[in-house]
């Protein structure tokens, strides 16, 4: 008997460890979690489940008052940013800009070529050298002259543009009312002729304002003379001499004569550009600022003086309006 027990015991216990066996255990565990993650995925992607509400009769939404108020607010806020004033102009200009289209397109490009034509040759006869004034009036008597014409024509065309009744009746509004459109139609512009007029309101008897002269004082023996060019032998190029101011280059021509060697011309002229721009020349070179030209003339002779010409302007259009050099003759 007690064998029996024991062996049963022995034979439970090594089919309880055979189940038990470690491959069987990590497959359970394994299966476990698959359930679990399974369990999980399915509440994730499940829709959410509401506690069952009163049915809503009519399928109407409820809104609180707080909710009401804030679109109200959200409402009066939206109108009050509105440019109203800007929306009705804008609208006002396309009404106007449709009309003027619209009338625009109505007259026939045969129409207008023939009035262009017929400017044009009047044109011509008034010449190249006609004002700007004069092609204005020019112009202007032709429109006047076109609208007699076709104002006292009968119910036959008699103007002389060999018009039928409907291009004459629609030629007759252009010019009335939509001038300037018809003028841009066919390629006519006239521009504005400016006048300038200068209006010297200083008081009289008021003395000139005087220009100021950069660097030191200039001595009374150099006779400065703004604005003036003297011509003469050159004694040494300005090219290659450079002095600070309108004093130095007058001081260095009084140099050069006082140690001038027998037989060499002695300055007696020296001429400055004192603009930083350069100063202007018929010549081939680049003047530029500081340039100090020392010259000899026994009888000094101006080359410009205040300011160009016109007629010197014209065959030199690179020439300033105001001579910008300045010289001076030394006193003996």
């Amino acid at each position: 008997m007690a064998r029996g027990i024991a062996r049963a015991v022995s034979f439970g216990g090594r089919a309880t460890a055979g189940w038990c066996s470690y491959r069987r255990v990590t497959v359970a565990v394994c299966l476990g979690n698959l359930v679990a993650a399974l369990l999980v995925l399915r509440s994730l992607t499940a829709p959410a489940s509401f506690a069952p509400t009163a049915p809503n009769p009519g399928g109407v939404v409820q809104y609180t008052e707080e909710q009401i108020k804030r679109v109200e607010e959200s409402i009066r806020i939206r109108h009050q940013a509105e440019p109203v004033e800007l929306v009705q102009a804008v609208k006002k200009l396309q009404k106007v800009f449709a009309r003027e289209e619209k009338r625009r397109k109505k007259l026939p490009l045969v129409l207008k070529q023939k009035i262009s034509y017929d400017i044009v040759h009047r044109l011509q006869d008034l010449g190249d050298n006609g004002s700007l004034a004069q092609q204005r009036e020019v112009v202007e008597s032709w429109r006047a002259e076109k609208l007699k014409d076709i104002k006292s024509a009968s119910t036959q065309n008699q103007s002389s543009l060999d018009l039928s009744n409907e291009e004459t009746r629609m030629l007759k509004r252009a010019l009335e009312f939509n001038w300037r459109m018809l003028m841009e139609d066919i390629g006519l512009w006239i521009p504005e002729e400016v006048t300038h007029t200068v209006h010297d309101d200083k008081p009289e008897n008021e003395p000139e304002e005087q220009e100021i002269i950069a660097g030191p004082p200039l001595s009374p023996q150099c006779n400065a003379e703004l604005h003036t060019d003297y011509g003469g032998a050159a004694v040494r190029w300005g090219l290659t001499h450079h002095k600070e101011s309108a004093a130095d280059c007058c001081q260095a021509c009084l140099d050069q004569a006082k140690n001038a060697k027998p037989g060499e011309l002695k300055c007696n002229i020296w001429v400055y550009c004192p603009s930083e721009f350069g100063c202007y020349s018929p010549d081939k070179y680049e003047h530029k600022h500081q340039e100090c030209w020392l010259k000899q003339a026994d009888h000094p002779k101006l080359n410009f003086k205040d300011k160009y010409s016109e007629s010197y302007r014209d065959v030199h259009p690179t020439a300033p309006v105001v001579v910008p050099w300045m010289s001076g003759v030394i006193s003996a």
